[in-house]
């Protein structure tokens, strides 16, 4: 069997996990086939979609490779899936609500290949409308987060003075703590390196924590203003939005408790609780709707702040 040229073999190996965003997937798919700019191993896992986006990826995009789980394995256990089967050196992380525009994946190769003690680089992010999202931060800490969250909310309501220090904050290259798992260009030999996702984390902090376990094994983490991607932010979560708050809180523990220490892992337990009591009472009264968030509340109450994830 003859091997393939040099030229043609893949650079960068794709990996897309799907979970009910068919039409977002085939925008990203075409992205992918428009704008890698090189050979690329693209693997497609689907998380037991019901909206046909395996299908869609096996009949409109036959150079993919797609991987069908019987259940939603979550974030982490599929990328992982779709890692032991990459072949490049490079592997792009990509959310299947992200679309790559021209010369992005270029300009993210370029990097790691000029400059050797990156683990990861990852790009500009916008909203379809063009404005800039928040792709990359500091540590988790209740400090930081308060500020984080005020900026990303404020952002998302079109806040002029928001924005302006989000673009301005995403126009400069930097070494941030975390770069968002929405896009990310890593190498394989660092993946590798640190077993890949915590596939402890379903949904939510899983980049988090990978960036935060690439620092600490000597790789460093990049943010570049010179790539772009556009990303619809969430999409894959919306016909399930309770089901993305648990899974949030249940991550949220989890990195507290394996890199902040009890103390705070203990505090951040009490506010989620103190939170979900809160949310129980208001949602007191009549109606199936205030039924079905009493029911929500509940089983944050319970699964979250009263167990041990």
């Amino acid at each position: 069997m003859t091997s393939l040229p040099a030229s043609a073999r893949p650079r960068v190996t794709a990996v897309v996990v799907s979970y009910n965003t068919r039409e977002d997937l085939r925008r990203c798919l075409a992205s992918l086939r428009a704008h890698s700019g090189m050979p690329c191993q693209i693997v497609v896992v689907d998380n037991a979609s019901a909206d046909g986006s395996a299908d869609l990826a096996e009949k409109e995009f036959p150079e993919t490779r797609v991987i069908r789980n019987r259940e939603n394995a979550g974030f982490s256990r599929a990328n992982n899936q779709a890692l032991r089967e990459a072949t490049a050196a490079y592997v792009l992380i990509l959310n299947s609500d992200a679309e790559l525009t021209p010369g992005a994946l270029p300009a993210l190769v370029a990097l790691l290949e000029a400059r050797p003690r990156l683990g990861a680089v990852g790009p500009r992010t916008l909203s379809p409308d063009g404005t800039v999202q928040v792709s990359f931060g500091p540590a988790l800490t209740p400090l930081a987060e308060w500020r984080q969250r005020r900026l990303v909310r404020a952002v998302k309501r079109r806040d002029p003075a928001a924005q302006k220090e989000a673009a301005a904050s995403a126009g400069v290259e930097r070494e941030p703590d975390w770069l968002s798992g929405s896009c990310l260009l890593a190498r394989k030999d660092a993946l590798d390196a640190v077993g890949g996702f915590d596939e402890g984390f379903f949904l939510y902090e899983e980049d988090v924590d990978l960036c935060l376990r690439l620092r600490r094994a000597g790789w460093g983490v990049l943010f570049t203003p010179a790539a772009e991607i556009v990303h619809h932010l969430g999409r894959s979560m919306q016909t399930d939005p309770a089901r993305a708050r648990l899974e949030y809180h249940r991550s949220h523990l989890r990195f507290y408790r394996k890199h902040n220490g009890p103390a705070l892992a203990a505090a951040l337990r009490v506010f989620i609780g103190a939170g979900a009591a809160v949310g129980w009472v208001r949602s007191l009264g009549p109606g199936p709707a205030r039924g079905q968030r009493r029911r929500e509340h509940s089983r944050v109450l319970r699964e979250v702040a009263f167990s041990r994830f």
